[in-house]
């Protein structure tokens, strides 16, 4: 896998794939806890070892544990990674609608007990799931193989994480039933319409619920208030399109559904650390030797 991965990632960052949703992850230096928005997705690692933050819990995913988040989630993460060993990992998108079909086939083919939803789970990496990742990194080299097979490999890999050890959890939250979904449902339409005007009140309207009970359930999906997570994405695709596009802070501000631009520098200071041009100068200077499109995504990485 990490002879692969080498092959198919020769430079630091995200680097595309031959199939639209795989993509390859590499970092060549240890990074500091630093805020991230991850889309529903599996990370498998093969090497190196990074740390996620939500809350209180602290998700490992290295050699030995994969990642899988059932909805788009901002927190931080933290990469123990160096020039003689680089972290090196492959993370696939989830395909919501194929992914639901998995779930049913899965369910009636099994006798499911009632597990709780999770919308990120860290679980241990046996050989069947590995061995299928090391099918997808090998078709990848081929664009015949990666047009004639990647799919139908995508597919096993995401059946093998719904098996996995936490499986039920995993397959509980992707069946988007009951508060789970509803806030599933919610935090999907955020992370689509971050630029738009978002109200609580009608957030909850649309989930169904009370206020207070919008809260409470928000929360325990989120780990935030549904506030702090609108402002944390809206950050976010703030922080990719000056680094991408070169927009200015004041035009990304606006861009992002942000009406003050000195409320926009407070708190994108407050949440990465840095003021906007300080980020974006630190982001240009790290990764220097990258195109356009892949200092994107590296930053989206970090």
């Amino acid at each position: 896998m990490t002879e692969l991965i080498l092959q198919l990632a020769p430079q630091e960052g995200y680097t595309r794939s031959l199939l639209d949703g795989v993509r390859l992850m590499r970092a060549d230096r240890p990074l500091g806890r630093t805020p991230v928005l991850y889309e529903p997705s599996i990370v498998i690692v093969c090497q190196g070892h990074k740390r996620g933050y939500l809350a209180n819990r602290v998700y490992h995913y290295d050699a030995q544990h994969y990642l899988v988040l059932s909805v788009p989630l901002p927190f931080s993460s933290e990469t123990d990674a160096s020039p003689q060993e680089p972290l090196l990992a492959v993370s696939v998108r989830l395909d919501m609608t194929a992914v639901a079909d998995l779930v049913i086939e899965v369910d009636q083919q099994t006798n499911p007990t009632f597990t709780a939803p999770a919308g990120i789970v860290s679980t241990p990496l046996d050989a069947t799931l590995a061995d299928t990742t090391v099918r997808l990194l090998r078709a990848l080299r081929s664009p015949l193989e990666a047009r004639v097979l990647g799919s139908a490999i995508v597919r096993e890999l995401c059946f093998r994480v719904l098996l996995g050890e936490q499986g039920s959890a995993i397959r509980a939250a992707l069946a988007s039933h009951g508060n789970f979904g509803r806030i599933a449902r919610v935090l999907r339409r955020i992370h689509t319409d971050y630029a738009l005007p978002l109200d609580v009140a009608a957030l909850a309207r649309e989930a169904g619920l009370s206020v207070p009970a919008f809260h409470a359930h928000f929360k325990t999906v989120a780990a935030t208030s549904p506030i702090q997570y609108i402002k944390s994405v809206r950050l976010h695709q703030a922080r990719l399109m000056m680094i991408r596009d070169h927009v200015t802070a004041a035009g990304a501000a606006v861009r992002v559904g942000y009406e003050s631009p000195s409320q926009f520098n407070r708190e994108f200071k407050r949440l990465f650390g840095r003021s906007p041009g300080e980020e974006v100068r630190e982001m240009r200077s790290a990764f220097s030797l990258m195109e356009p499109a892949q200092l994107a995504e590296a930053a989206a990485m970090h």
